[in-house]
């Protein structure tokens, strides 16, 4: 699993013009699943979004989760993540785990971080979803299971 995570102030979600998630002070991560992903890529995930140390402490370190400062967390899954642009100018998405898969995975990325008491929000799986945050910071992380982050 590839995600892009983004340390925000607010965001949210519009699909057909209505709102359907948003949060406060958190994490955006928007979320790819791979070809051979599993329930176990799906937890590690969910644990390393939780316990990510990106929220500055009193000293201005990055050193809180966000369990540390009772952050929220909205996931949207975005399969583009997945896209290979080596060759030519069109990304290839052979990397994208089919729809029904993808989607199971995604959800229980959603439900493992709720069942550890963080609020989460969540995009529309295979929706054309709006998604506007304010990056505080800005700080952006790539985590990538495959690579061990």
């Amino acid at each position: 699993m590839r995600s892009v995570v983004q340390r925000v102030t607010t965001a949210s979600v519009l699909v057909d013009g209505q709102e359907i998630a948003r949060i406060g002070s958190g994490l955006l991560a928007l979320v790819g699943v791979s070809v051979g992903d599993t329930v176990a890529e799906s937890d590690i995930l969910a644990d390393k979004l939780i316990n990510l140390r990106i929220f500055e402490d009193e000293a201005q370190k990055m050193n809180r989760s966000l369990l540390d400062i009772s952050g929220q967390l909205l996931l949207v899954s975005q399969f583009t993540l997945l896209g290979d642009a080596r060759k030519g100018n069109r990304p290839s998405f052979i990397r994208a785990m089919e729809p029904t898969g993808a989607e199971q995975l995604f959800q229980r990325v959603c439900e493992r971080a709720r069942s550890r008491g963080v609020t989460v929000a969540q995009g529309r799986f295979r929706a054309d979803m709006k998604v506007m945050l304010v990056n505080d910071g800005p700080v952006t992380i790539l985590l990538d299971t495959e690579k061990g982050f």
